[in-house]
Parts: C-alpha cells; sequence; structure tokens
C-alpha cells in the first residue's frame, strides 16, 4: 500500500511541475510590453489557435483526473456549444456533453448530458444520462468520520434525469419539472462492512423514480463561464412508493451564485449551496461532500448524511491570449439535521487551476483544477467549462 501511494504521488507531483513549467513562461509573456516580435508571434498563435478550436469542436479530447483515494482516472470527453438557431443572436447557447472514463482502480464512467435552449429563450430542457462502476472508499455516515474507518464498496448505477424550465412572465425567472430515475444494482462490500454491521438503507441497492419541480433565475449572459451577473436555483423531488421507488424519501437542493467584474476580465465568483434529504434514504442518494465542482479534491461520498452545506468563492484572471488562472478557497460539511450544523465543524478547500480557452466564439474553457484540503487531501482534475 506503501508503494502504491508514493507512485501515486510521484505521479502527481510529476504532472504538477510539467503544468508550473508549461504555465509559467505564459505567464511572463503576459506581463511583457506588446512590440512587433510579440505581434507577430501573437499573430501565429492566434491561426494555430484557430485550427485547434476547429480540432476541438469533432475530435474528443484526452482528460485525466487524480485523488487520493479514486487513483488515476483516465477517458476522453467531448464537450460541444452551439446555437440551435442559425444567425439567431438573441437565443443562449446550448450544450452536449459526453464522458468516457476508466480508472486505476477498476471504474467505468459513461455519460451524456445536455442543455438545449429553445427560441428566445423561452424553454430551456437539460438532460443527463449515466453508467458508473465505482469500487470506491467509504467511511461511513457522518460529519465526524476518520480516514482510520476506510472500506472499500462496490457499486454500479444506471442513471436518467431530465426536466423542462419555462421562462415566466418574471424577469429571468424560469420554472419546470422534471424526472430522476436511479437503479444502484451489484453493491458489494466485506462482509463486517459498516454498510451491513449498521443496517445501512441501500445496502442491497434499489430503485428509485423520482418526481421533480425546479425554479431558477438565470441572470448570467454566459452559462458555461459566467462574465458577470447571478444565478439562483431551488428544486423539490418526491421518490414516492406508488412510482415504484424502492425507498420512499424526498431531497431538496438550494445553488445560489453571484460574480462580479471588478475590472477587465477580471472575475470574482461566489456560491452557496445546501442539498437536504428527508425520510427513509439510501446511503447512496445522502448528501455528498466533493467532487469536480464543490470542495474539489475530495473525494466525492468519503463524508456523506442527510443534510450538507458548503460554499466557495473564486478569483478568475486573464493570463495571456486563451490562457487564464483561477484560485479558490471554499468550506463545507454534513450533519443528520440542520440543527446540528456547528460552525466547529467545517472542512477547508482551497486549491488553482489553469484555464485554456477552446472555444472563443463562446468563451468556453478547459480547465485544470488541483484542489487540496487538509490531513494531505488533494485531487486533480481536467474538465469542460467553469465549475459554477
Amino acid at each position: 500500500m506503501t508503494n502504491k501511494k508514493n507512485r501515486q504521488n510521484k505521479w502527481y507531483h510529476i504532472t504538477l511541475c510539467y503544468v508550473i513549467l508549461f504555465l509559467v513562461p505564459f505567464t511572463i509573456i503576459g506581463q511583457q510590453t506588446t512590440d512587433s516580435t510579440s505581434n507577430e508571434k501573437s499573430s501565429k498563435f492566434d491561426k494555430f489557435n484557430k485550427k485547434a478550436e476547429y480540432l476541438f469542436t469533432y475530435i474528443p479530447v484526452p482528460i485525466y483526473s487524480y485523488s487520493s483515494e479514486a487513483g488515476h482516472t483516465y477517458g476522453l470527453a467531448k464537450f460541444n456549444v452551439f446555437n440551435l438557431y442559425k444567425n439567431d443572436t438573441l437565443t443562449k447557447p446550448s450544450r452536449l456533453s459526453e464522458v468516457v472514463t476508466f480508472s486505476s482502480e477498476g471504474r467505468i464512467n459513461a455519460s451524456v448530458s445536455t442543455d438545449l435552449m429553445f427560441k428566445n429563450n423561452d424553454y430551456l430542457i437539460i438532460s443527463y444520462i449515466n453508467y458508473k462502476k465505482t469500487p470506491e472508499y467509504f467511511l461511513g455516515i457522518g460529519n465526524d468520520v476518520s480516514i482510520d474507518d476506510i472500506e472499500q464498496i462496490s457499486t454500479n448505477r444506471f442513471k436518467f434525469e431530465a426536466w423542462g424550465l419555462k421562462k415566466m412572465k418574471v424577469k429571468n425567472l424560469y420554472a419546470g419539472i422534471g424526472l430522476d430515475l436511479t437503479d444502484y444494482f451489484d453493491i458489494e462490500a466485506n462482509p463486517d462492512s459498516y454498510l451491513y454491521s449498521n443496517n445501512v438503507i441501500g445496502n442491497e441497492g434499489g430503485f428509485a423514480f423520482g418526481l421533480k419541480a425546479i425554479a431558477a433565475i438565470e441572470g448570467r449572459e454566459n452559462r458555461y463561464n459566467a462574465q458577470g451577473g447571478h444565478f439562483a436555483q431551488i428544486s423539490y423531488t418526491l421518490y414516492p412508493s406508488f412510482l415504484g421507488s424502492e425507498f420512499k424519501f424526498s431531497s431538496w437542493e438550494i445553488d445560489l451564485r453571484k460574480y462580479l467584474n471588478p475590472w477587465s476580465n477580471h472575475i470574482i465568483a461566489f456560491q452557496a449551496t445546501t442539498f437536504g434529504t428527508s425520510g427513509d434514504v439510501p446511503f447512496y442518494a445522502l448528501a455528498q461532500l466533493g467532487g469536480d465542482k464543490q470542495m474539489r479534491g475530495y473525494y466525492k461520498g468519503a463524508i456523506r448524511d442527510k443534510i450538507l452545506v458548503d460554499s466557495q468563492v473564486e478569483y478568475r484572471l486573464p493570463i495571456w491570449n486563451i490562457f487564464g488562472m483561477v484560485g479558490w478557497v471554499g468550506t463545507g460539511r454534513v450533519a443528520s439535521k440542520y440543527r446540528d450544523l456547528k460552525l466547529d465543524g467545517f472542512w477547508l478547500n482551497y486549491g488553482a487551476g489553469l484555464r485554456i480557452m477552446v472555444d472563443s466564439k463562446h468563451q468556453t474553457n478547459l480547465r485544470f483544477d488541483w484542489g487540496f484540503g487538509p490531513n494531505g487531501i488533494h485531487g486533480f482534475n481536467i474538465s469542460f467549462a467553469e465549475a459554477f
């Protein structure tokens, strides 16, 4: 185990060093004054970049991520932002995204997701279909878990979500309904696992069919790289037994975001979220801290309970041409009830990232993020669009 961790840390630091070496020259170039030579180089680079953007439109991009729990993950991703209506400058762009990944720990993840924005921004349809097989680490349930209690479990999941939103008469307000079908199966764990010794709900898998109600205020010009404005969304999902759900429970989520543009192309972004559940909630549907969008660097699922709150602030700045950087700090925690949330139990998160614009028309970035936390928590992720 020690040798394996040493090898993982070795490759992690090698990757980090290569990106730093790649980034520093462009930072220096971006700080230099412009002359005829730099203009010539910039012109050549712009021509190269246009060709690269064209290739990004058609060719999947290799992606990679790493976390201390999940190991190395490799795959291909395709991300396209496009306009449904030709020569329509009023309707916001739509999105199609496909991802397939495999990890050194035996994980398989394949998904397709879409955001389809229709004429005059009157309707928005969002969908997500996913299959994943995940040997994963599990620490138990609650905020005060310990790495000493780590165990490995294996799950298989099929998930399909879709919801439609209609623009209301109130400015920027959308509302709609949707559904969530999730099936967990072939769950495997040691006989003395926390799942079995505590008779945790969902330890044999199960099917859930949820009905979702959702409302959102969309005050951003760009959903995938906001330069200003705000966003707020609230949703409630009910999983009733009469639709075939094996566990009767409900969940809700509130997501609040604000974007400030203090000076040229510099963005300060804020986000605060909460996710809650009630009823007979299976362990895999509990609120889970971490992932590639919030509390980045934390392995999603290691810390889970019925209630979650987290927040983050991120500073985004340009470096040179298509290159940019971000830095963020965040915090979050879970609890069994809102009244059990205590200030001394929040987990710390911080990190930095590199941005490369791969679609200048729609201002869409390829992002490289390194996230960290106390006690050696760290992770690396490559993905498209901003985290929030």
